[in-house]
């Protein structure tokens, strides 16, 4: 007989490895274009024109692709993976903040490039396998954001789960560690709580 945290462990696998399986499989134009409507709705959002920094991600196995909103916004903060926790690091594309693969073969900033102060951070956009209508989040199962975003220095700083809309779900399996997106963001448009 299973305990419910395990019975909601392998819930929670099952459903990431069919909704990654969907992703990998959709067509490369299709995901650019997803990718495209998702960076237009977060660009129209006001509060996202007024951020100073924003934490994101660099694309990974198909993930939405934010990469043409660096055009247009100044400061970003991306992700280094060091252990079992994330380094945020400052990039511009006018910088010229070369990229190199990482342990996990994802695109980071170099070591040495400057870290983001957190207090300048006023928005983190954050991948996902899946995202519920509640905010709650399906990630890779490996807690860097789980741990992140229960830190006490990010937890008022708001959160935006970035998916595909075959991705936002009416219920996901929780832990009682999992925390909601502040909203979430897909090709369908920007839904916040």
């Amino acid at each position: 007989m299973s305990t419910p945290a395990e019975r909601n462990h392998t819930a929670k696998t099952d459903l990431r490895r069919r909704l990654l399986k969907a992703r990998q499989n959709i067509p490369a134009q299709v995901w650019r274009q997803k990718s495209d409507q998702i960076c237009d709705h977060l660009s129209r959002w006001e509060y996202f024109r007024r951020c100073r920094v924003i934490l994101a991600y660099t694309s990974f196995r198909q993930e939405p692709d934010l990469s043409p909103l660096t055009q247009h916004h100044g400061y970003w903060g991306l992700p280094r993976c060091v252990g079992k926790t994330l380094a945020w690091h400052l990039w511009t594309p006018q910088d010229g903040g070369a990229l190199v693969r990482g342990a996990y073969g994802i695109l980071e900033p170099h070591p040495d490039s400057p870290l983001v102060n957190p207090d300048l951070v006023d928005l983190i956009l954050v991948p996902a396998v899946a995202c519920d209508v509640k905010g709650y989040r399906l990630g890779y199962g490996a807690g860097y954001y789980d741990r992140m975003l229960s830190q006490q220095v990010w937890r008022n700083v708001p959160t935006v789960g970035i998916v595909f809309e075959y991705a936002r779900l009416p219920h996901l399996p929780r832990d009682v560690w999992d925390r909601p997106m502040r909203g979430l963001c897909s090709e369908s448009g920007l839904f916040l709580a």
